[in-house]
């Protein structure tokens, strides 16, 4: 049985995606009781030492554990009635860590995969005003992983040519109906 009302929206795609665009506008236009964006960034970035780049095979674990922490946070939202949009990269390989957390607390889960083409996702990483990525070229991998999604193919929207309104909308309109939803 789900909490009626909360649901957490894992928004995700490779860098240069506009995971962050969509998730705040989401959360900005979410209804009663109200919306809440989570950046997995600042989750990341909280991590003083020790802080290993997350696209480097060694951090398994450390981003495993940045999932855990997004996924208590946003499935607490969630329970307390709010439309909880989780902005990270969660290849389906984290998956199970978001899923599990969503049980354990009944609570709704989608997930959106943002996904322009690569030149576009590299393009758009190196004009954004915040850590712009000059060097898209440690993403490559990352994008292909976010290519094949298999099963997961219909969580997947083409962005490339979509204004941030238009995907918002695209968005919405995949949300109301189930397009996206895991649980």
């Amino acid at each position: 049985m789900f909490v009626k009302g909360g649901r957490v929206v894992i928004v995700t795609g490779p860098p240069g995606a506009g995971k962050s665009t969509i998730a705040r506008i989401l959360a900005e236009r979410a209804g009663n009781p109200g919306g809440v964006h989570l950046h997995g960034d600042d989750f990341m970035v909280s991590i003083r030492t020790g802080l290993i780049a997350p696209y480097l095979p060694s951090s398994r674990h450390q981003n495993a554990t940045v999932s855990r922490a997004l996924a208590a946070a946003a499935s607490a939202y969630a329970v307390g009635g709010y439309l909880t949009l989780v902005d990270w990269v969660v290849g389906p390989w984290l998956l199970d860590v978001y899923r599990a957390e969503a049980v354990r607390t009944g609570v709704g889960l989608d997930y959106v995969v943002l996904r322009p083409s690569q030149e576009r996702a590299a393009a758009r990483s190196r004009a954004r005003p915040h850590y712009p990525i000059a060097d898209y070229d440690h993403f490559r991998r990352l994008y292909e992983q976010l290519s094949r999604l298999e099963d997961l193919e219909a969580h997947a929207l083409d962005t490339t040519e979509l204004s941030p309104d238009e995907s918002v909308t695209a968005v919405q309109a995949g949300l109301a109906a189930g397009r996206f939803q895991l649980l």
